[in-house]
């Protein structure tokens, strides 16, 4: 007998509706870990090679037979990434996907919390939430975080903790339709907004991370570039807000009034 898409999503949760998804570019000293710690929780996990240029290949030749490996001829950015990640889990089928980062700053270990809280709010946006105030994080990325929760507020009227975090649990079916405007690392951003708008119910949990001293630091990151085209999203994001993401969460309150 065949399973209706409502009668689906209504099973417990397991290893067939739950998968993970972990971008990487250039992270051969933190992938293996990651992937073998990762491995210790019964889901599919999808990698998603983004042109990288190191040695990253050659560590995931031990897992091949263990995990699905999606590759990038080039470089294209984490928001292309997690949007090629995100949708091949919705083709496969998966009601949610657990993302994570492959630098070695997510504890793998942390997973269980994601699916706890995920148990009680069905279908929800559910992120994780990192301690700022560690000193081994770098004054780039706790300045980039504020200003990001910041304009998160002005954009949503909501409030989180952490809107900069890779360590999330997606519901696939809700997010399906949401578009990215850019394929960098803010688009984890404009992903909540849209979420936001859309009254995806987002639920913060802390986690824990792991910053390494200063000096064993790897970073992507570009102050000047990412800084002037987070102002450009931001700014994008603003004028929408007016013209599209107001309209629409008055609707939807009006909406829920009626019921």
């Amino acid at each position: 007998m065949s399973v209706s898409k409502h009668e689906k999503d209504k099973r417990p949760l397991n290893d067939s509706n739950i998968c993970i998804v972990i971008p990487t570019f250039n992270n051969e000293k933190t992938i293996a870990s990651i992937i073998k710690r990762t491995l210790c929780f019964a889901y599919q996990i999808i990698i998603i090679d983004d042109g990288c240029t190191d040695h990253t290949r050659e560590q995931l030749f031990p897992y091949l037979d263990k995990i699905m490996i999606i590759k990038n001829k080039r470089n294209r950015g984490k928001g292309c990434a997690l949007k090629i990640g995100l949708t091949k889990a919705q083709t496969m089928g998966y009601r949610y996907a657990i993302t994570l980062d492959a630098d070695g700053q997510h504890y793998p270990e942390d997973i269980p919390l994601f699916i706890k809280e995920i148990k009680k709010y069905p279908d929800a946006l559910i992120i994780g939430s990192r301690t700022l105030q560690n000193k081994n994080m770098s004054k780039n990325s706790t300045f980039a975080n504020r200003l990001s929760n910041f304009w998160f507020y002005i954009q949503t009227g909501k409030r989180l903790p952490d809107t900069q975090t890779g360590f999330r649990l997606y519901p696939l079916q809700k997010i399906k339709y949401l578009k990215l405007l850019t394929a960098k690392y803010e688009a984890e951003l404009e992903l909540l907004v849209f979420s936001a708008w859309h009254d995806i119910t987002i639920q913060p949990i802390s986690i824990r991370v792991y910053y390494p001293p200063k000096s064993e630091q790897v970073s992507h990151f570009r102050p000047f570039t990412d800084f002037a085209r987070i102002s450009i999203l931001n700014t994008v994001l603003c004028i929408a807000t007016i013209i599209y993401g107001i309209p629409l969460r008055a609707k939807h309150f009006i909406r829920r009034i009626i019921q």
